[in-house]
């Protein structure tokens, strides 16, 4: 007898089945032929929690344990989130009636089991005709079992190397009788023959029906036959049986591997994932040109259409190496619970992935392999959600508990320490409302009660604040076994408006101005300029302009106040900024500001920032007329202009480059820089015109000494507040003979000129970004030994 081809997974059409009962109350129990096997269900409000099965037949009753399931093709579930107990039984399965491997029929008690604990028996009986046509080879890969059936031609032993085949036929020549024998290949172990009823006693099942060859191994990792091997990053459990036989001279062999991935499943925080290899190995190593023809996937035993599946959110991906199939929590088709555990809401999500795959060799002949995997996350805690949609105008709390499924129900709350039920609330004018979120299995609960209500506290905090408060307790059950669970939250409403002031910033043409308009409450706040509170004498000190009567406050900030921060400087404009805030006088935390930044017309700035980078724009002819802008430079003469005009340059360079002088006082440090052009001259006794180089402008940033930090310790500059910043302008000279460029200049701690050639020095503050390092106490601690 000949015998065939792999492969073969579980599609759901239903087939009306022939049912027979004796005393089974209507509906108890259902039967529903599928594509391989005969589904029976009954609901666990009939069977009780712990039902079973036993298969019948003319030589009696076979309970149907775990083991015995495993290996008679039974699979036997009791699934308490849908309420019902399941048994599939393999077309194949022990005790049914095979008539032609076409229509099946089979006998079952179902013992059930009441509250009482008494025992009832009912017999169910079911035929089922064969809806779809066997496949040359078929493999189903249940929860507790793998089955394989194979008929027609051999035209290969998948699975099986060349030297393993070898080794096979020596062993088959040297011991098989006419009987059949049964060897199983393992790696690294010599082939020994047994007989069937020896491999059964192990747990494997070989027989024969009237055109298939069947074999059956329990599902199991490290079973005693069986080995784990990993495909393609997937474990998948393998059983290599082959069955032998000789007839006089010739030994016919057939090669019944079955392979089944065992991946569970996984939880990645948005679903459950699973995967199996793309091609099973074991099962496609012996076959040529074999390719994975089809692919589907559905639950609960049941193959569903591609636009069903988009529609619940499922997805399939196909890889060369792996095919992936990923399920959205909570999605139709699977099973969520709601659980209580030490006061906290938890729930986990359960489904029952079916998948089919077909594959066609060279030959166009078809494998099918079927495949049944139960998935579930993990304890998941699931938060609820607290919004407090209470409008103070309305006078009334409106409070939203959402975030409840459908297996959660409020029953009572508990309002400042006093107890209600849905019910007595309803009725005493607390109005607590169901709310369904569509196309959802959530809904939420809104409480509504107005300030005035007794269960509410009220309180007036010594600044005139009015404030209603209340502390919810709810009390909540999970279904349907009504285990309790309790979530607490509290509301405060604070009323008289207090809220802190609102400020209104205008861009100047050389100034920004804020307005804030007076409320009754405004006292509860300050406003404050960076640290500092915002005083008439900080402003007159920093030259703001302020008005404050009873109806606004007005603060108008000149350019180059102390206080603004400066960007994007380019010789035609730049971004001033200036930020006012309020805050609370106790604990100084800023309750709102406003950051106002202006664009604003380049003539002359320096900034002078914390990290110790001075940029500078000034007009270069003002000393020597007629200089050429990009012929400037600083005292070091690679430090050149980044833009310049006609008249200006800008120069943007670090305190402690370009050759900057720097100068420590007892209360400061003054940087400075000298910006240097090339010009012609023509001497009085030469009338020949030479190129010198005079100092046209000096740059100098004045630091307070206590505000810097690592000072000299690494060339890292970073200070508490911006420096200082002057332009020192020397006098314009109508000729340019080296010898009169020549002056005295003043200490570096002066602003102010005299008959030196400087102008009068023009002072700007600096950018103040934030950042801190750890602050040197003692540069000269730094310095290495042998130096002065």
């Amino acid at each position: 007898m000949d015998f065939g081809i792999w492969l073969g997974v579980f599609v759901l059409l239903s087939v009306w089945p022939s049912v027979r009962c004796s005393d089974l109350p209507r509906g108890a129990i259902e039967t529903v032929c599928r594509d391989r096997y005969l589904l029976v269900t009954t609901q666990l409000s009939f069977a009780g929690n712990k039902p079973r099965f036993e298969a019948v037949d003319a030589d009696g009753v076979h309970p149907i344990t775990k083991q015995y399931g495993s290996e008679c093709g039974y699979m036997f579930s009791i699934l308490p989130l849908p309420g019902h107990a399941e048994l599939r039984a393999s077309y194949f399965s022990c005790h049914t009636d095979n008539q032609d491997d076409e229509v099946f029929t089979f006998s079952f008690n179902l013992i059930t089991i009441d509250a009482n604990r008494v025992e009832a028996t009912y017999s169910v009986t079911a035929t089922c005709s064969l809806p779809l046509p066997w496949s040359p080879r078929e493999v189903s890969c249940e929860e507790n079992y793998m089955e394989v059936s194979v008929r027609g031609e051999v035209s290969g032993l998948p699975g099986t190397k060349a030297d393993d085949w070898t080794a096979a036929l020596a062993t088959a020549h040297s011991s098989a009788t006419s009987t059949w024998q049964v060897m199983f290949q393992q790696e690294g172990q010599q082939l020994t023959p047994m007989s069937p009823s020896e491999a059964r006693e192990l747990g494997y099942v070989f027989y024969l029906t009237q055109g298939r060859l069947v074999f059956r191994s329990p599902y199991m990792p490290g079973s005693v036959m069986g080995s784990v091997t990993m495909v393609n990053g997937t474990l998948v459990e393998v059983v290599y049986p082959i069955l032998v036989s000789r007839q006089r001279w010739v030994v016919i062999m057939v090669n019944l591997v079955v392979a089944c991935s065992t991946d569970e499943g996984m939880y990645d925080g948005a679903g459950l994932v699973w995967q199996t290899p793309t091609l099973l190995s074991p099962l496609v190593s012996g076959l040529s040109g074999l390719e994975s023809f089809k692919i589907s996937m559905g639950v609960d035993g049941q193959l569903l259409d591609e636009p069903i599946t988009a529609e619940r959110g499922y997805s399939l991906d196909i890889s060369d190496t792996t095919v992936q199939i990923s399920i959205p929590f909570n999605a139709a088709g699977g099973y969520r619970k709601s659980f209580v555990m030490d006061n906290m809401y938890h729930e986990f999500y359960v489904v029952h992935l079916y998948y089919e795959q077909i594959f066609l060799d060279d030959c166009g002949v078809e494998t099918r392999l079927r495949l049944h995997r139960p998935m579930n996350t993990p304890l998941l805690i699931q938060h609820l959600s607290i919004i407090n949609q209470t409008v103070l105008e309305d006078r009334v709390f409106t409070v939203y508990l959402g975030n409840l499924y459908y297996d959660v129900d409020l029953v009572a709350v508990t309002l400042n320490g006093h107890n209600f039920t849905i019910l007595d609330a309803t009725k005493s004018g607390r109005v607590i409302t169901m709310v369904p979120r569509p196309n959802s299995n959530l809904h939420a609960y809104i409480l509504r009660l107005p300030f005035e209500d007794a269960a509410v506290h009220k309180l007036y905090s010594p600044e005139g604040l009015l404030q209603f408060s209340m502390d919810i307790n709810y009390t909540l059950v999970i279904l349907p076994q009504e285990e309790p669970y309790y979530y607490l939250a509290s509301v405060v409403a604070q009323f008289n408006d207090v809220f802190p002031p609102v400020f209104k910033g205008i861009c100047n043409e050389k100034s920004i101005s804020f307005q804030m308009d007076h409320k009754p409450f405004d006292y509860l706040w300050e406003v404050g300029v960076g640290p500092y509170i915002l005083t008439t004498n900080l402003a007159a000190k920093r030259g703001y302009i302020m008005q404050n009567d009873s109806k606004s406050l007005t603060l108008e900030v000149p350019l180059f106040s102390v206080g603004y921060t400066y960007k994007d400087i380019n010789l035609k404009q730049f971004y001033g900024s200036f930020e006012i805030h309020s805050r609370l006088p106790k604990t100084l935390e800023v309750k709102s500001s406003l950051a106002k930044a202006c664009l604003f017309q380049t003539t002359e700035v320096i900034v002078c920032s914390t990290e110790g980078v001075v940029t500078v724009v000034t007009d270069v002819t003002l000393a020597i007329p007629g200089a050429e802008p990009n012929g400037t430079f600083l005292l070091d003469s690679t430090c050149r202009p980044q833009e310049t005009d006609d008249t200006r340059v800008l120069f943007s360079f670090g305190l402690h480059t370009c050759g900057t002088r720097v100068q420590v006082h007892h209360q400061h440090v003054t940087y400075e820089n000298d910006i240097n052009v090339e010009h012609k001259s023509q001497s009085v006794n030469a009338p020949v015109k030479s190129r010198d180089t005079a100092s046209v402008v000096t740059v100098r940033c004045v630091y307070p000494l206590s505000d810097l930090y690592k000072l000299f310790a690494y060339w890292r500059f970073e200070a508490d507040s911006p420096g200082v910043g002057t332009i020192l302008t020397r006098v314009p000279v109508k000729t340019f003979p080296p010898t009169t460029l020549t002056t005295t200049r003043r200490p570096l701690t002066s602003t102010t000129t005299s008959n030196t050639g400087l102008s009068p020095g023009r002072q700007m503050p600096g950018i103040n970004p934030r950042a801190k390092y750890v602050k040197v106490f003692s540069w000269q601690m730094n310095q290495p030994k042998g130096t002065t």
